[in-house]
């Protein structure tokens, strides 16, 4: 796709790059219901901004950013509940939206409604479950590129066929490999055919270094139970995004892969109180890529809504 060294880069990056987080960082963890307790990073005071990683990582994914954001907000960092250092028991329809329902348990819990809640990639597709869920428990939402593949059937006019097309294909030649692979315990085959197809690079997985597939492979449980007892991708109505009020900011990556390049548009068209941003020169990994004008274009987003 022209894309592959960018995007093979930035999965090495996101494998093994985490930088320290400083001293006044705390770690706990907090039941949040239905028998699931989350590892969390908290730091800072001020308005609660809650951080959601996708899918392969965890709360460290957020490290190099929790420290600057506490400056201005109180800031948390959770590790979604299948993904290290968790440990959680498996259920049954486990997607994101039982990661949403846990970060709803979260918020509760925590007392920190209404929020700030920043997504990336899986982590943003669980924030928008909760924002059309709960609007009462948002205060605003940063969505960068959250995988919401059912609106690939949803779009009309001259792109209609194109993400009808896409859809298939993913279906076809990622998740349903997947799930054949982790149903007979190969997790090793089940995530090479992931990052082999959104790479567009047979060999991408292999060509990572093996420390970077071991870092990789230590948040790979969220998928045991995903691929096996619940759904990687689902289905959010477009009326539902069409309800969601809350002020969003989107973020892309223009390297990243066409099909989140379509749900981006679509979703800059349904929602009604959204601001798009797209990185000319950043991939998927945006927030690694352009660590400080994600984190600049963020915080002038949110103190213009008065969001201080």
């Amino acid at each position: 796709m022209g894309r592959v060294r960018e995007t093979l880069n930035a999965a090495v990056i996101l494998s093994f790059c985490f930088l320290p987080l400083q001293e006044s960082t705390i770690n706990r963890t907090i039941n949040v219901g239905h028998g699931i307790s989350l590892h969390y990073l908290e730091a800072g005071s001020g308005t609660p901004v809650i951080f959601v990683h996708g899918s392969l990582s965890d709360a460290e994914y957020w490290n190099d950013q929790i420290a600057p954001f506490a400056q201005h907000y109180h800031v948390f960092a959770y590790s979604r509940r299948y993904n290290y250092p968790n440990v959680n028991p498996s259920s049954r329809g486990y997607s994101a939206i039982a990661d949403a329902e846990d970060l709803e348990g979260f918020i509760e819990a925590l007392h920190l409604a209404p929020a700030v809640v920043i997504g990336h990639s899986y982590g943003a597709l669980t924030a928008l479950f909760l924002a059309a869920k709960h609007p009462e428990l948002v205060r605003a939402v940063v969505l960068a590129e959250p995988p919401v593949i059912s609106l690939l059937q949803d779009i009309s006019g001259n792109e209609s066929g194109k993400g009808k097309v896409m859809f298939e294909d993913i279906q076809r030649r990622m998740v349903n490999p997947m799930r054949r692979y982790f149903a007979r315990g190969d997790r090793d085959a089940g995530v090479a055919t992931f990052i082999d197809y959104v790479f567009g690079d047979s060999h991408a997985w292999e060509k990572m270094p093996e420390s970077s597939r071991q870092q990789t492979m230590r948040d790979v449980h969220e998928w045991d139970v995903m691929m096996t007892r619940g759904i990687l991708f689902p289905r959010i109505q477009p009326e539902a995004i069409r309800r969601i009020h809350v002020p969003t900011l989107l973020l892309s990556g223009a390297k990243s892969y066409p099909f989140l390049e379509l749900i981006m548009s679509e979703l800059a068209r349904l929602l009604p109180d959204s601001q798009s941003i797209v990185y000319p020169d950043a991939g998927h990994q945006m927030w690694f890529q352009k660590p400080q004008e994600c984190r600049h274009d963020v915080e002038d987003f949110l103190q213009r809504h008065g969001i201080h």
